[in-house]
């Protein structure tokens, strides 16, 4: 059956070919979206599908890094060191308004040198047409100080998903957690593949101060994808929530879910 057959190449959160030396080469700089407030965090991954040999990052020049070297590195310090998409992840601040540029970062793979294309995004103090669609309810004067996010890569205490509860590295069981989630509830689309589309879906959440998901975001090449991207998102269990200093804050969490035929 097709099902079982896709099921079976699941490998950490990816759909993956057989013969991975045949993949065509692949780097890419990725966004959940294009449009930040000044005071919300920016994630930005710079991939390659490649042992690469080293990574320059960008300057960086409109932003502050919150989480991240700012050194070159190599693919043996890569934090994510998954089975097919190589990558590092940032967690910058926008220093000021207006339209900001993330800069090129280049991979080395093969003596040869691959520039990744520069990011334009617009930063805004303003509500834009993304973000008009807010919970009223939890806009109260007394919770104004503790209604803030905080990335997962850097919280102070993590969000523990059911199960961790007595790892010692809370934040490398949630990661793991996290994939055997997907992997249990994955299902590709039957009219993707009889269409043979293929992509990765880039998933952003909230883990809210109640341990519940919300606020989920994605960006894919097809519809499809995305709502099944969406689905296993919404089969994901109440979480205990991170804390800041003691008192539980939201944490914004992304992760890739690639489709491969």
């Amino acid at each position: 059956p097709i099902q079982s057959e896709k099921r079976s190449e699941i490998e950490n959160n990816e759909i993956v070919s057989n013969n991975k030396e045949s993949e065509p080469l692949y780097y890419e700089s990725v966004l959940i979206k294009d449009r930040y407030f000044l005071d919300e965090p920016i994630r930005v991954s710079f991939e390659m599908n490649k042992d690469f040999t080293s990574f320059e990052p960008p300057l960086f020049k409109d932003f502050e890094v919150l989480y991240g070297p700012s050194r070159s590195i190599s693919s043996t310090d890569l934090e994510d060191q998954r089975d097919y998409i190589k990558s590092y992840s940032y967690i910058l601040k926008a220093r000021s308004r207006g339209t900001r540029v993330i800069e090129s970062a280049s991979f080395t793979y093969d003596n040869e040198v691959y520039t990744t294309e520069p990011r334009v995004i617009t930063i805004t103090e303003e509500i834009g047409p993304e973000e008009e669609v807010i919970e009223i309810e939890e806009v109260e004067v007394e919770e104004v100080e503790e209604d803030i996010s905080i990335p997962f890569e850097v919280i102070e205490d993590v969000p523990v998903f059911p199960g961790c509860e007595g790892a010692n590295d809370k934040k490398a069981c949630f990661q793991e957690q996290m994939q055997k989630h997907i992997r249990k509830h994955f299902r590709y689309p039957e009219i993707a593949q009889e269409m043979g589309i293929q992509g990765r879906v880039n998933v952003m959440f909230v883990i809210q101060k109640d341990g519940s998901i919300g606020g989920i975001r994605m960006r894919g090449p097809d519809k499809n994808l995305e709502a099944e991207a969406l689905r296993i998102i919404n089969l994901l269990p109440n979480i205990t929530p991170g804390r800041l200093r003691g008192r539980p804050v939201k944490v914004p969490f992304s992760i890739p879910i690639t489709f491969r035929l």
